[in-house]
């Protein structure tokens, strides 16, 4: 799996948000009441079914903006296997600041380890083709939640809208047709910015072709069948990507089409979160 790994300076604004919505106006009023000043305890987050890590650069992150005097010892980077019983994470000292670090922690490790999960049985499944996210993300947790799906073995397309020229059904609309898009697009693009067009038919991606001007192109919501004709025309002339409906269980035959790229953006608006929990 990817050994990504994304610098504190990018993840802190994140966890710092997420902290001031859990402990505002007026702090863990719940452990401040129950838990005596000075109590020290060690804890451990534990998985509770077997995945693909995510999250723990946040989880620590979370710790020690709460306490930097908790002693923390990471088991499982992210990009590791896990199994059920397996420790994540070791955390020791002031059990209030334990706790009240918790929830964030886990919130981002069971989120972020739900999509490296996803992704990992989605990349293993579309083999050869490689598996890639969109921008169908969660506002805010972007930067993380491509970052798991990293994690989990997956590619990124775009980050955002000023990565790459990507010329969609209603840009062709409104810009007059395939060739008016291509031939502008191509006019505006700087020599390092890649132009890719949607198409939903063979006679659109036949007029792509003629055209010329894109280095990818995206083959939406077709069938198996049509995927594999798209393929030939294209005969490796541009980057193939496939896009819409991709479920678990159609991945197979559509990399057998020999299509370069499967999107799925349901890696990062509907994965599961992975069961992870802190024990005492």
């Amino acid at each position: 799996m990817s050994a990504l790994s994304l610098p504190d300076v990018l993840l802190e604004p994140l966890v710092r948000a997420a902290l001031a919505e859990d402990l505002g106006p007026w702090g863990d009023v719940t452990t401040r009441a129950v838990i005596p000043a000075g109590t020290r305890y060690a804890a451990r987050i534990n998985a509770r079914e077997p995945g693909v890590v995510s999250g723990m650069a946040l989880a620590r992150i979370a710790f020690r903006l709460v306490d930097p005097a908790l002693e923390l010892r990471t088991l499982r980077a992210d990009g590791d296997a896990c199994e059920p019983g397996d420790t994540l994470m070791e955390i020791s000292g002031d059990a209030a600041s334990i706790l009240s670090a918790e929830r964030v922690a886990l919130n981002f490790a069971g989120r972020l380890s739900g999509i490296a999960t996803m992704t990992a049985a989605f990349a293993r499944a579309a083999a050869p083709a490689k598996v890639t996210c969109t921008r169908k993300t969660t506002p805010g947790l972007r930067l993380v939640e491509k970052a798991a799906v990293a994690h989990g073995g997956g590619s990124s397309h775009r980050f955002g809208l000023s990565d790459a020229i990507l010329i969609k059904d209603n840009h062709i609309a409104a810009a007059g047709g395939v060739r008016a898009a291509l031939t502008a697009a191509r006019a505006a693009a700087s020599h390092m910015t890649r132009v890719e067009i949607e198409v939903d038919r063979l006679d659109q991606l036949a007029e792509v072709l003629a055209v010329g001007g894109a280095e990818v192109v995206l083959l939406d919501n077709m069938d198996t069948a049509t995927l594999g004709q798209a393929v030939a025309m294209v005969a490796g002339n541009l980057i193939t990507e496939a896009s819409g409906n991709m479920t678990l269980a159609r991945l197979p035959e559509v990399a057998a089409t020999g299509v370069d790229y499967i999107s799925c953006g349901a890696l990062t608006h509907s994965a599961r979160v992975l069961d992870l929990g802190l024990d005492f």
